[in-house]
């Protein structure tokens, strides 16, 4: 069990909370990158994929790197704000497909007054995921084909890295339920970013101001529904799987990800876990912070 001091970012809970968002400040503060490509995987507006080409390709077909964004399941948040980490990947040599998905509440200026949307749509939120982690191959096929979809490997930060750790998951999910594959995803691991990797344990801490009741309800919908998503109660995978997390995280406090290599270890499968002393939530996924270079080098350790 975690202890205490897990459920904070530090001992000063205020000073966490700062640190994040300057962080957030210096993440947003990078241009967004143009995507080479992009195709629908529905017909929602939301339900699309940008295709970022490997800039370096003389190390022949290139792993593809499966990127879910982050933003508490909210709307206000999308894909651009992690346009640079996959504009950074594909300067790595990687082959990177970043997928949007419907989240709940109002999009852009329309949601920056007033207290926090609704977190995610249910169940479009992990239908849209589902959907698109299901036509990667063909849609990779099109628009990036020199890309390695045998070299597949899926990351995600924050509430894009729990979504990650449950759609490698889907396979041991109960026959019949929604969004069941009969056999694992074809990955060779998943890399999740600071995540919401217990989600109990986020919504007793009430993380991103109350994300996951919003998403899943509460009393017996709560319950129901963290049954099919909740990546600690989906093991053991047989997944390679390794998380990445800012011991100084406020957003995500580092007590959640430990959870979840706890409960893995339980369920009798190994989960790495890198704790980055001195970090936030945001920097794993900022190009210009060494953080984000250790999360290249754990994607590249999968992949090749």
């Amino acid at each position: 069990m975690p202890d205490a001091a897990a459920h904070e970012s530090a001992n000063d809970p205020q000073r966490g909370a700062h640190r994040d968002a300057a962080e957030y400040g210096a993440l947003l503060a990078h241009p967004a990158v143009p995507p080479d490509a992009t195709a629908a995987y529905g017909e929602h507006p939301d339900q699309v994929v940008d295709f970022y080409a490997p800039r370096d390709t003389t190390l022949g077909a290139a792993p593809l790197v499966v990127v879910l964004h982050g933003g508490a399941y909210r709307a206000r948040v999308d894909r651009a704000h992690v346009s640079p980490f996959a504009g950074f990947l594909a300067r790595r040599g990687f082959a990177v497909a970043s997928v949007e998905y419907r989240r709940g509440g109002p999009q852009g200026k329309r949601a920056e007054a007033g207290a926090a949307p609704p977190a995610g749509r249910w169940p479009d939120t992990f239908d849209d995921v589902a959907a698109a982690l299901d036509a990667l191959p063909a849609l990779v096929a099109e628009a990036l084909p020199g890309a390695d979809t045998g070299r597949t490997v899926l990351t995600g930060h924050s509430a894009g890295g729990h979504l990650a750790l449950w759609a490698a998951a889907r396979h041991v999910l109960p026959a019949g339920a929604p969004w069941r594959r009969d056999e694992p995803a074809p990955l060779r691991g998943v890399v999740a970013l600071g995540p919401l990797a217990d989600l109990g344990l986020a919504a007793e801490l009430g993380v991103c101001e109350g994300a996951m009741t919003q998403l899943l309800g509460e009393g017996e919908e709560f319950k129901r529904r963290r049954e099919l998503v909740d990546p600690a109660l989906l093991l053991p995978t047989g997944i390679a799987t390794a998380v990445v997390q800012g011991r100084e995280d406020a957003t995500v406090p580092y007590g959640i990800a430990e959870s979840f290599v706890d409960a893995a270890a339980r369920a009798g499968e190994t989960v790495g876990l890198t704790l980055l002393e001195g970090v936030g939530h945001f920097p794993l996924v900022d190009p210009a912070a060494d953080a984000c270079a250790v999360v290249a080098e754990e994607i590249a350790q999968l992949a090749w």
